[in-house]
Formats: structure tokens, C-alpha cells, sequence
């Protein structure tokens, strides 16, 4: 009996493993199925709180940011913050003529003569609102967009790249493929700032960024648009709009931090690239997928 105790046990496991390898499996061909029949690209990570609970597809594909790089410029500032080189209360003074009209901007809207604001406040809009003015605001303080990228490389996080700030990618339609990532690396920044087992933030820096990131107001019908309303999303969204020639889009985007019932989470990041599919078919092509994930993870 003693000596048919392992093998029993390998038994076990080998049916344990392949239960696990098969539901995460289902997950990937609900995907396939969102994503086949779409005249676009689309690049995915999933990452639940264990490590079978894994899948990407096209994870590893260079895709164009758009507005998903505000929350990393976020994070570079607050990084400066936490080491003392600025802070959330100081003002930093937009000038009329820094609110370009070709740019989206509730800041805009809100202060049409310019105005002394605080970091605090303009990273709010910049997050939050996905504001363009406040983003350039932002990397002029920083110095230049490069800053960071160099930030995030210092990190170990080398598939991520920031050439250049809104103002030159809503001008250019090429230029927008500079700042780029992967699905995969998405998710790895959205995790390691989120678990911040390495204190990449001092606690008032986190708790910060992190209400702001579940206060976003964009993309209500991308990750959470076909989740229960109560569900905490901590996310932030990309969209490049059409080219004017051919209707492509070039990135309708959004990465985030899915909360559970049972007080687990799972990360996700989702980008559609090449789209010859209407602004509302992208849209939902990302809900799909984040409904699916939902489905997997609480009926596990």
C-alpha cells in the first residue's frame, strides 16, 4: 500500500494540473472565438492572482499606446514625487497658448485663460479624463518624453518605449507608433505598481494613483462594460480615432485592474491595432474579452 502511495499521488496531480491547463484553455477559445471573425488585431494578457491562470495572445507584439501612456507618466512623476523633486501641491502654470485646440482638454474647458494648477489636479485630468494638455504639462515638468521610458527601463521593463508627447502624436498619424508596448508588459507595470512589493511608491503615492486609476471616467464600454455595475475597475484607456484615408484604426486600447467578489483581482490588457471595424465593434471586442475573463474567474 505504501509503495502505491506516490504514484497515486502523481495520478493526482497529472489530473489536478490538466484540470487547471483545460479551464484556462476554455478562456483562450472564447477569445479566439471574440477575436477571429474581426477584421482587426488584437493583442490580450490575462494574469490572475495565481500562476496557472495565465494566457496572452499576441502578448509578446508591439502595439501602440495612445493614451495608455499616461499612466505610466503618472507613475515617473510620482516617482519624483516620492524622492522629493516635486509634490503633488505644487502649481505648475498652463499658459493660454499650451491649450492647444487640436487637443482634448476638459482643462481646456475648465480654466479657457490658462491657470496655476497643482500636479495633483492635473494628473487627475490626465488619468482620470485622459486629458492631452495635462499630459504634455506633465512631460514638459519631467523634461522630456524619453524620461519616461528611461525610468520604466531602469525597471527591468524593456518591451516600452516614449518617444514623444500628444501634441506631436494627434498631429502626426505615423508618429503614434513610437510609444509602444506589449500586452504582457502592460500587464507586468500594471502589476508591479499595484502589488508594489518593491515600494516603487510611498503609500500616500499609492493610494493616490490608484483612486484615481478607479475613477476613471473613459471607456465605459470597454473592460467594464458588460461587468456588474459594482465592480471596481482601476483602468485607463487609448483610442487613436480613424485615419481619414482609410478608416483603419490604429489603437483602441485598455489596460486595468478587474476586482473580484471574493476579494481576488485579475489583470488585463487588451489592445486593438488595424481595426477596419467600427469605433463600437472594438469597443465591445475588449468588453467580450473582459466579460469572458469575468466568467472564468468567478466560476472557478
Amino acid at each position: 500500500m505504501l509503495k502505491r502511495t506516490p504514484i497515486l499521488f502523481l495520478i493526482f496531480l497529472i489530473v489536478f494540473s490538466k484540470g487547471y491547463s483545460q479551464d484556462i484553455e476554455t478562456l483562450r477559445q472564447k477569445i479566439d472565438s471574440i477575436v477571429n471573425t474581426k477584421k482587426a488585431i488584437v493583442g490580450v494578457a490575462i494574469n490572475g492572482t495565481k500562476v496557472e491562470d495565465t494566457l496572452s495572445i499576441n502578448g509578446q507584439r508591439h502595439f501602440p499606446m495612445q493614451s495608455v501612456f499616461k499612466f505610466p507618466i503618472a507613475l515617473t512623476i510620482l516617482s519624483e514625487i516620492d524622492k522629493g523633486n516635486l509634490s503633488l501641491n505644487q502649481k505648475i502654470n498652463i499658459k493660454k497658448s499650451e491649450l492647444l485646440p487640436g487637443l482634448w482638454s476638459p482643462i481646456r474647458k475648465k480654466y479657457p485663460e490658462g491657470a496655476a494648477i497643482t500636479i495633483a489636479e492635473i494628473m487627475k485630468y490626465t488619468v482620470a479624463l485622459s486629458d492631452n494638455v495635462g499630459c504634455d504639462a506633465l512631460l514638459r515638468l519631467l523634461g522630456e518624453p524619453q524620461v519616461v521610458e528611461n525610468y520604466f527601463s531602469a525597471l527591468g521593463f524593456k518591451d516600452f518605449a516614449v518617444k514623444i508627447n500628444e501634441e506631436t502624436m494627434q498631429n502626426n498619424w505615423d508618429m503614434q507608433f513610437l510609444n509602444w508596448t506589449t500586452p504582457k508588459e502592460a500587464n507586468k507595470i500594471l502589476a508591479a505598481f499595484f502589488e508594489n512589493k518593491n515600494s516603487l511608491l510611498s503609500n500616500k503615492s499609492y493610494d493616490f494613483i490608484w483612486n484615481i486609476m478607479k475613477g476613471t471616467k473613459t471607456g465605459k464600454n470597454r473592460l467594464r462594460g458588460q461587468l456588474p455595475k459594482e465592480t471596481i475597475v482601476a483602468h485607463k484607456t487609448g483610442w487613436s480615432g480613424k485615419h481619414k484615408e482609410t478608416g483603419i484604426s490604429a489603437a483602441v486600447n485598455n489596460i486595468g485592474i478587474v476586482f473580484l467578489p471574493n476579494k481576488e483581482h485579475f489583470t488585463i490588457s487588451v489592445f486593438v491595432t488595424e481595426s477596419a471595424e467600427n469605433f463600437e465593434t472594438n469597443e465591445k471586442i475588449i468588453s467580450d474579452i473582459s466579460k469572458a475573463a469575468w466568467d472564468y474567474f468567478t466560476n472557478k
